[in-house]
């Protein structure tokens, strides 16, 4: 078997990709969210990739994974996300606990390529990053769920390790504080200049509520970039290999995750 006929066969047995995202009813939105699963495929030829969502836009991620249960195929669900929260914990997890044979994955964020695509999108915008009364907040979309907070602040701190100016973090929704409110901070502790930017992937509704945040600049959203795509399979493939862990710690007898339609020796 050569090396490509191998590549090949690997591909033919490998679990779908189910890029789950939040959903939004913007049309630029869903275009983006859309070829960032075709630039996932376009990385790793031969994976079979399909979308599903959380919220706004079907098909719902409950429906995507039950047809392909149906089918009897194996899938991973990465959260199209960037932070865990209500959404991952809860929708993405209900709906792989389901189905036994569909793993989940993490979300895309904290990632230290997600920091550096929110440089690059301030540098774009007009911000220095060697200013050091440039301040930077970190606007994501927000969640009641602890854990979603902290993923935003640890992707702050990778962001300041690239950035002479203070960077904190603000919310749209259900955390705090708000975006107007750390950009208020962020000049009352002495800012000449407050730069958001939209941790957010796409344009929509919380992007389009950052240009009244009170800031000098907010950034463009982080899609599209072809470091994301690399991430979203980074996340696919860790799952995979965790899972493939916890088969070999179950052993033999056991049905693996990844395999797990029973033949007949699992009589």
């Amino acid at each position: 078997m050569t090396t490509q006929e191998a590549h090949d066969a690997v591909v033919e047995t490998a679990p779908v990709l189910v890029a789950c995202a939040h959903g939004t009813r913007n049309p630029t939105g869903r275009r983006l969210i859309a070829e960032l699963a075709l630039a996932a495929k376009a990385l790793r030829p031969g994976l079979e990739t399909t979308a599903a969502f959380v919220d706004v836009q079907p098909p719902t991620v409950v429906d995507v994974v039950a047809g392909l249960a149906e089918r009897r195929t194996s899938a991973v669900v990465v959260p199209v996300l960037l932070s865990g929260g209500f959404h991952v914990h809860v929708d993405i997890a209900g709906a792989v606990d389901s189905h036994p044979g569909t793993l989940s994955a993490r979300p895309l964020g904290p990632d230290l390529r997600l920091a550096q695509v929110l440089h690059d999108r301030l540098v774009a915008a007009g911000a220095d990053p060697t200013d050091p009364t440039t301040a930077v907040v970190v606007a994501a979309a927000g969640s009641s769920d602890p854990r979603a907070t902290a993923d935003v602040e640890d992707t702050a701190d990778l962001l300041q390790r690239t950035w002479a100016g203070p960077v904190t973090t603000g919310y749209g929704s259900a955390a705090q504080p708000t975006v107007p409110d750390a950009v208020a901070t962020a000049r009352g502790a002495g800012a000449e200049r407050v730069v958001v930017a939209a941790y957010l992937l796409a344009p929509g509704h919380f992007r389009d509520k950052l240009d009244a945040a009170g800031a000098d600049l907010v950034t463009a959203p982080l899609l599209p970039d072809e470091r994301i795509a690399a991430v979203l399979l980074d996340r696919y493939d860790a799952a995979i290999a965790s899972a493939r862990r916890e088969a070999e710690v179950r052993g033999p007898h056991r049905v693996d995750t990844l395999d797990f339609w029973p033949g007949p020796e699992d009589a």
